[in-house]
């Protein structure tokens, strides 16, 4: 298949080598020139994984016109909030056969809206062409080629299948589902549970305190999705439990050291100026929160979330608020 792997981050640029190694003729658009000519003469991204030799077939342009010309897997690899107007721009160039796959996970401030939704009405094509994928996909990992398992989901089930032999190789299998609601939510929301357990490690809570947020952020997920209409299963699996434990726990998840940081006394403002990585959960921590309250899903690890990153929560406050919540059955739907 020849794939086209819009956006030269860290994931995007892991993933070109991902589908290249699944034996796929790999193009990978970059919005800057000095990274396109570093691919292309050394096989190296010099702003990203920047030691990670890629593979010489992964060829690299800033040309979206030519990345896109006759590509039969159209990967967005890009910040979920500059999803709408770069699928906008594209929407002309990419072929009327092609599936277009997700790899953010976020969710768009002021619509509330999925990433495949963003993808399906920026587009205008079905759903049955929109895949994601998610899972433990922490970058640097996989670039080194360790193995690690993950989810595509997709509403058509044929596609799903295309997109999970696309990028099935020897140390990164991935499984299908149809359920794309579970895994985004899924996806979404443990970037905020990571920030809140990297506030917890950074506070120098111990294990119990973390598993135990974990724990009750993994129940959050659940029930958000519940709430949506998502399979519950969806969130003991690869996209849920999988990837909420990679995230809130290693120290290469950009969620997890952005909370981290915050715990050290540094301000959002400053923490974003220092890193050159997306910290989803920063701006998807408000439109998940909306959602959990129009659906009636109480999330309160996320509330504690937002008011620290939004609206000048201490760190210690957001600790000190859920453990003064009511105790209930561990059962209990809310």
């Amino acid at each position: 298949m020849r794939v086209a792997v819009m956006g030269s981050g860290s994931w995007g640029t892991v993933f070109s080598q991902v589908v290249s190694d699944a034996g796929n003729d790999v193009i990978l658009w970059s919005r800057k020139q000095k990274v396109a000519d570093t691919i292309n003469r050394k096989h190296k991204n010099p702003e990203h994984v920047s030691d990670i030799e890629l593979p010489r077939s992964v060829v690299a342009t800033t040309d979206a016109a030519t990345a896109l010309t006759g590509a039969d897997l159209v990967v967005i690899a890009l910040p979920s909030q500059a999803y709408r107007e770069n699928l906008l721009m594209w929407r002309s160039l990419i072929p009327a056969h092609a599936v277009v796959v997700s790899l953010a996970k976020g969710i768009e401030i002021g619509s509330n809206m999925r990433m495949s939704e963003v993808m399906a009405q920026s587009l205008g094509i079905d759903e049955s062409r929109v895949a994601v994928l998610s899972g433990p996909n922490l970058a640097r990992e996989i670039g080194l080629r360790q193995p690690t398992a993950t989810t595509v989901a997709c509403a058509d089930e044929a596609n799903a299948q295309l997109v999970q032999d696309a990028c099935a190789n020897s140390y990164f299998r991935p499984y299908y589902t149809t359920d794309v609601l579970g895994v985004e939510i899924a996806g979404a929301m443990k970037n905020v549970i990571a920030l809140a357990n990297g506030i917890a490690a950074g506070m120098k809570l111990g294990e119990n305190s973390q598993a135990a947020l974990i724990t009750r952020g993994l129940h959050e997920m659940t029930q958000l999705g519940r709430a949506l209409g998502a399979n519950p299963l969806t969130f003991m699996g690869l996209a849920g439990v999988g990837d909420l434990l990679a995230t809130s726990q290693s120290p290469l998840s950009r969620n997890r050291s952005f909370g981290f940081a915050l715990a050290q006394g540094k301000t959002v403002d400053q923490v974003i100026a220092e890193t050159k990585e997306t910290c989803e959960a920063v701006k998807s921590c408000l439109p998940l929160l909306q959602l959990g309250r129009n659906a009636g899903a109480d999330l309160p690890i996320t509330a504690g979330v937002v008011g620290v990153v939004h609206r000048n929560l201490q760190p210690e406050e957001l600790v000190r608020r859920f453990m003064a919540r009511e105790t209930k059955p561990e059962a209990a739907s809310d």
